[in-house]
């Protein structure tokens, strides 16, 4: 367990790490497997309380000033009438992100981790109460910038996106696979300024992304001087489409159920 950066404890799970172990013998090694453990099932509540009002819930990650804030108000301003957009910002401290979110009529709920450099479960099952469920369609769930750590923990979410911006080197999917093997789409963020950055070759990152075994979709994104998201919100509006396939309306229009195997 990670005693510099406080990696593994967040407000929301720091209970379980500090609650009395009656095997006087319970190692560090056995405390983050409980932890993990636990995540992973606040994670699954998490994930059935969107289910049960259709919500399509994205993790967005990527290292810190790549663009994920910028894109999310882009699409916000895309899809804003077509479907109900709510966030949660994850940080280590202030309320920027959110701010920037809410001048756009979207509904945003801070989390700031402190010393934690991913957000958890535990947060995110918090940060779901603060939102009305009844009015989404779509939840993005913005990370702490950090390539290593927030690809580890299940949030709850639907679909896991990467950014990987062009003012980044273009091997960032072989030194961090644990996270680019983790998403189900990339985004090549910043890519109006490839003619700017020469060093960043497009067709090395994606060769670093593909040995990692996975057909993960790459999709270019611009959101600044030649805008340009047209992937992104065509993979969008198919995961949305495809996950409301398998709801239903409830009879009173109250919420949405899966559909009986």
């Amino acid at each position: 367990m990670c005693e510099t950066c406080g990696c593994n404890l967040t407000d929301g799970n720091r209970h379980l790490a500090e609650r009395p172990h009656h095997d006087h013998g319970t190692t560090a090694v056995e405390v983050l497997k409980d932890l993990m453990s636990e995540n992973d099932r606040q994670a699954a509540h998490n994930r059935g309380h969107l289910d049960r009002h259709g919500i399509f819930a994205v993790n967005l990650m990527s290292s810190p000033g790549s663009g994920k804030t910028a894109l999310l108000e882009a699409t916000i301003e895309s899809l804003g009438k077509e479907l109900r957009i709510g966030v949660i910002e994850g940080d280590l401290e202030t309320e920027n992100d959110a701010a920037r979110i809410r001048r756009h009529g979207v509904p945003a709920v801070q989390i700031t981790t402190g010393s934690a450099c991913h957000l958890d479960a535990f947060l995110v099952h918090e940060a779901l109460h603060a939102l009305d469920l009844d009015a989404l369609d779509l939840l993005f769930i913005e990370n702490v910038g950090n390539l290593v750590c927030p690809a580890s923990f299940d949030l709850g979410q639907h679909r896991n996106v990467a950014l990987l911006s062009v003012t980044e080197g273009d091997d960032k999917p072989a030194k961090y696979p644990v996270m680019f093997r983790a998403a189900d789409a990339v985004v090549l963020s910043k890519s109006d300024l490839l003619g700017v950055l020469d060093d960043f070759d497009p067709a090395g990152a994606e060769r670093a992304l593909r040995t990692l075994g996975r057909e993960t979709p790459f999709i270019w994104a611009a959101v600044r001087r030649r805008p340009d998201l047209d992937g992104w919100l065509a993979w969008l509006r198919g995961e949305v489409a495809a996950h409301r396939a398998r709801f239903r309306p409830v009879a009173d229009g109250a919420a949405r159920a899966p559909f009986a195997a």
